[in-house]
């Protein structure tokens, strides 16, 4: 019998390797026939451990770009990314998610320094307090909370943002001037989780105060749409459910043409037959919030998350999204 392979291309932080052995422990359990072999990769938002991913072409040019090309090229079979972290706004002839894997917590997570209390930082709403965030949607909720916290620029894998906290690094910045210490942080839980901080999380923010992000906690595994062997066995540890709350919070992206510096988040949770997807589009400052909720057959998510988009532009979600724009 020929031998099955399959390589699997991912960055090489702690939590990458962490989702993308989760991944490779599903496939042998299901195909012990197949032979799977992790490639990491030092991609260019990996490198850059200072400036603002823009000038990298966002999330999507800094984090996943590479690895695609990979698999293009043939390379690889597949490849790992975090959901949040593909763009939404745009198509990869060729390519398509083969799987996605059970939904991590999606939530948003409080991480303090030493020193530094809960009850400090609402006492103070913020003032004499650095914060340190690369994601401009926790940035701009992070300032409707707490109106008077210095947002700084905050870079790393989630085990090394921690590390900095710390010890009060400051974070270096691409003009070649410095920011912070920082005296918290804002991360996804999921990822404090799989490098094994979830003890360091001071509080969990609901999805009321802080929407995830869209694909905020899904592990995606990307391949060749021409590939069926690939996809062969991607299906057999697809969840059902984490792909339809993608789809759905993918599609409220595309409408929307969200680029990486436009805070947007969508949210897609499924009762029996039913999904509710619940989206927001803010301005960089926090002070616009647009909301808008809708529930539908949670076979149809595409057609949900156009709907919710939609009502989204109604309220003028195109012009704030417009304002936040690199010139």
């Amino acid at each position: 019998m020929t031998a099955v392979s399959m390589r699997i291309g991912t960055r090489k932080s702690t939590m990458a390797l962490a989702q993308t052995g989760e991944i490779k422990r599903q496939l042998s359990t299901v195909a012990p026939d197949l032979a799977v072999e992790i490639v990491k990769f030092e991609t260019r938002g990996d490198q850059d451990q200072i400036g603002l991913l823009l000038p990298h072409g966002g999330k999507g040019g800094a984090f996943v770009a590479e690895i695609r090309a990979a698999v293009i090229a043939g390379e690889l079979q597949a490849a790992m990314h975090s959901l949040k972290d593909m763009p939404g706004n745009e198509d990869t002839p060729g390519l398509v998610i083969g799987a996605t894997l059970v939904r991590d917590p999606p939530s948003d997570a409080l991480v303090l320094r030493e020193g530094v209390s809960l009850d400090d930082l609402k006492r103070s709403r913020g003032r004499g307090f650095k914060l340190g965030t690369n994601a401009v949607r926790r940035a701009a909720y992070v300032r409707r909370m707490f109106p008077e916290i210095e947002v700084i620029h905050f870079r790393g894998a989630a085990d090394s943002r921690v590390r900095k906290l710390d010890k009060g690094e400051m974070q270096r910045l691409a003009d070649g001037g410095e920011a912070g210490p920082a005296d918290a942080l804002v991360m996804a839980r999921s990822g404090l989780e799989r490098v094994g901080l979830a003890h360091r999380i001071a509080c969990e923010f609901t999805a009321r105060e802080m929407l995830p992000a869209a694909g905020q906690g899904i592990v995606a595994v990307e391949c060749a749409a021409n590939d069926w062997q690939t996809r062969r066995y991607l299906a057999l540890i697809d969840d059902p459910a984490a792909h339809l709350c993608a789809d759905a919070e993918r599609e409220v992206l595309w409408v929307l043409n969200g680029h990486c510096n436009s805070p947007i988040a969508g949210f897609a949770t499924i009762a029996g037959r039913e999904m509710t997807l619940a989206a927001s589009v803010l301005d960089l400052a926090g002070g616009q919030l647009l909301e808008a909720s809708r529930s539908g057959p949670a076979d149809k998510p595409r057609e949900l998350g156009r709907a919710v988009a939609f009502d989204l532009l109604a309220q003028g979600a195109a012009a704030i999204i417009e304002t936040s724009r690199p010139v």
